[in-house]
């Protein structure tokens, strides 16, 4: 009898042991609810210390009337330019910002280059470039951006090292090909043409002819480029001039020319001259300047981007970039053919060619 009464204590003891078990192990599980308590507590903590840290940046940039923004353009006194110079006096009035461009006279690199230096000392904000020639540019633009001056490039692709970001209306590929659909076109994809370039230095320039090349040479086989390397015209429509008549001369059966640089003017103007509208011209062009060429038929096809629209943007990213603003893929810049910008690494790319001809040079878009 009492072995029964010791095992039924022992079995009592047991089970209440049982139970307070499990009592425990139900009273420890709230523990999973405090750790995430705490997870959430330093997410919040991070949150609101990413929040103290905009409000810093933002505490310290500048109002934009105290910021300067300087342009230097390639080339004073050309059309081109003398058009981009219009987009940063609209950047200035809409932003309040200080800015202004410059360039050298001649389109002279060495100039362009003390310019750039001459800002550096001066101090300015930001430095908005393109580049005559982009390598030897290139250590300049470091040393700006080491001194904290945001630098921003304009047809500037291979130095993407040197500046904060580059802007391009489209990429260089596609507009090569441009030049390469509407020579052939123009010349029934046979015979003889020459082309020409600003400077063999300008990168965008020899992307656009060799594009252009590869172009006829897949698509139009039968016809012939008679220069291997690029003439230049330095941005001058009397050296593009001199270039055609020498070209003509010596070539009486040549049937194309193309200008990468803004020069076409001058070409058109030696095929005005001898009659020789039998020639196709496809050249980078303002249409003010071109206009005329474009409706006698000395010119068959100009290919631009609004240079006003690109000084603008350029100007803006800058501004942007200053104010501790991210650049993205998808912003809208407020200029047709920059509302939906793609950014790759620090390149940025608009789509913004215009291609006008004698059936559209009088519409609106062209009116620059």
């Amino acid at each position: 009898m009492r072995k029964k009464v010791l095992s039924m204590s022992l079995v009592a003891v047991m089970a209440f042991g049982l139970l307070a078990g499990c009592g425990a192990k139900q009273e420890a599980a709230p523990a999973e609810p405090a750790a995430e308590e705490e997870a959430t507590e330093e997410e919040a903590t991070e949150e609101e210390a990413a929040e103290e840290a905009t409000e810093e940046v933002a505490a310290d940039a500048k109002d934009a009337s105290e910021y300067t923004i300087v342009m230097c353009a390639k080339h004073e006194g050309i059309s081109w330019f003398d058009d981009m110079r219009i987009g940063i006096e609209e950047f200035a009035a809409d932003t309040g910002v200080n800015a202004y461009q410059i360039a050298p006279e001649g389109g002279d690199p060495a100039k362009q280059l003390q310019m750039v230096e001459d800002l550096i000392a001066q101090g300015v904000d930001a430095i908005c470039v393109v580049p005559n020639d982009a390598q030897s540019m290139a250590p300049a633009l470091q040393k700006a951006r080491d001194a904290g001056i945001v630098v921003i490039g304009h047809e500037a692709p291979d130095i993407l090292d040197s500046v904060d970001y580059d802007l391009a209306a489209f990429t260089n590929a596609s507009h090569g090909e441009r030049f390469g659909e509407n020579l052939a076109a123009n010349m029934n994809n046979e015979g003889k043409f020459a082309s020409l370039v600003g400077m063999l230095t300008m990168v965008p320039h020899m992307e656009w002819w060799q594009g252009c090349v590869d172009y006829v040479a897949e698509n139009a086989p039968d016809m012939e480029l008679i220069n291997a390397e690029p003439y230049e015209d330095k941005n001058d429509n009397q050296i593009a001039y001199d270039k055609a008549v020498e070209v003509i001369k010596a070539n009486p059966d040549i049937m194309g020319f193309t200008d990468s640089a803004a020069s076409g003017a001058g070409i058109a103007q030696a095929l005005q001259e001898r009659e020789r509208n039998d020639i196709a011209l496809v050249s980078t062009a303002v249409p003010s300047q071109a206009g005329e060429y474009i409706r006698s038929g000395f010119m068959d096809a100009g290919l631009a981007w609004r240079p006003a629209d690109a000084g603008y943007v350029t100007c803006m990213i800058a501004l942007k970039v200053l104010q501790g603003e991210a650049i993205e893929s998808g912003m809208d810049f407020g200029k047709d053919g920059y509302t939906n910008v793609r950014v790759e690494g620090n390149a940025i790319f608009g789509e913004a060619p215009l291609v006008f001809t004698a059936d559209n040079i009088d519409e609106p878009q062209f009116a620059f």
